[in-house]
């Protein structure tokens, strides 16, 4: 029987290592960008940076240190230079794989930081095992530009898991869409026509802006949002904005908002401030041929009929009147029922005695209906 020289005798002695293996080494030294681990081997293991962490320029000597023990996969038994070649991420991607396909067999709810913002979605990581959730599946909303995500905590559930095609999909729409759904049924069970809630402003249109109620959306008409007039909601609301609006009305799903509050209607007290006879200050909003309509304040508007703003004959209020501009005049009539007001500029400067006939047949013959909106 031949003798076995030293090396050969070391050589058997120490345990033999195959590609895919799992091996348990000791830190030996440690680098910015390189692991050196005693595997129990011929030669030591070296797991690269790239091969420890996604993390690009990582610092390992803040990760791992000397005498650290730690697992790693390896990659090939001699890398070229006749160490073995390992990855510790690898190894980490295994296991977290496995806790994708549990969270996926389960339909468990996971959470996650972003890791990338690609073209066609978000990439996560969980236990350095990636998942992309593509742009459909990121919100229940169309989203154009995902870069806030950046670096976000997520929460999402796996729909598809084949780790062999490198296809392990997210969906975080599926839980907003659950979520929204309960909420909107604990809404609707809990609100109802003329109560009072509190909502943000989701977005402004020409007619009207969307409230978000928390569960569902409230449109609150440009008609709703004074009980004076609005000419453009985009100059009263912005996105975001936190308001608190009156339930006007519930149809299925859709849900009809106001800010014209009961307690500060101004027809309230107007037949008060307003009643025939009495002088009133206003500002002149807007102009017909046949007259001048008055805002005596927001929401309530009165008729200066062109044969009232003066002595004389006027053709048309404007040749005598601005927007805007502010005026004394005296109040003729006033109907409640049909919220109407005729005030008179003339009335104050004829005699005395003629004042019980200014409201002459120019003024009852004109239909005030068709012009008072």
């Amino acid at each position: 029987m031949s003798e076995l020289s030293f090396e050969q005798m070391l050589e058997e002695s120490l345990k033999t290592i195959r590609t895919g293996e799992v091996v348990t080494g000791k830190v030996i030294d440690v680098k910015e960008d390189e692991v050196v681990l005693n595997i129990g081997y011929k030669s030591d293991g070296i797991i690269p940076r790239n091969e420890y962490t996604n993390e690009p320029g990582a610092d390992l000597t803040t990760l791992v240190h000397v005498g650290d023990e730690m697992e790693a996969k390896v990659i090939k038994v001699n890398d070229g230079e006749g160490q073995v070649a390992l990855s510790y991420k690898r190894l980490a991607a295994d296991r977290g794989n496995k806790r994708l396909e549990e969270a996926f067999n389960n339909q468990e709810v996971l959470t996650a930081k972003v890791t990338q913002v690609l073209d066609g979605g978000l990439s996560v990581v969980v236990e350095e095992a990636r998942v992309f959730i593509p742009a459909s599946l990121v919100s229940d909303t169309y989203e154009k530009d995902l870069s806030k995500y950046a670096g976000q905590e997520i929460e999402f559930v796996i729909t598809e898991f084949n780790p062999k095609r490198r296809r392990i999909i997210g969906d975080r729409k599926q839980l907003m869409v659950e979520r929204k759904a309960a909420m909107q049924k604990e809404l609707f069970e809990r609100i109802q026509v003329g109560d009072t809630v509190e909502g943000t402003v989701k977005n402004v249109t020409d007619f009207g802006a969307f409230i978000d109620l928390g569960g569902a959306d409230g449109l609150l008409h440009i008609s709703e949002m004074s009980w004076g007039r609005v000419e453009n909601p985009k100059k009263v609301f912005k996105t975001g904005d936190q308001v608190r609006v009156l339930i006007k009305d519930i149809q299925g799903e859709k849900i009809a908002l106001s800010l014209k509050f009961p307690e500060t209607n101004p027809w309230a007290d107007a037949a008060e401030k307003y009643a025939a006879g009495n002088v009133v200050y206003g500002r002149v909003a807007r102009m017909t041929d046949f007259g001048a309509f008055v805002e005596l304040e927001p929401g309530v508007d009165a008729l200066l009929h062109v044969s009232q703003i003066a002595r004389e004959h006027i053709e048309k209020p404007s040749d005598v009147l601005k927007i805007g501009q502010e005026i004394e005049a005296k109040v003729v009539d006033f109907n409640e029922a049909d919220r109407k007001i005729s005030l008179s500029v003339k009335a104050l400067l004829v005699p005395e005695q003629r004042e019980a006939s200014v409201q002459d047949a120019d003024i009852a013959d004109v239909d005030i209906d068709a012009y008072t909106e």
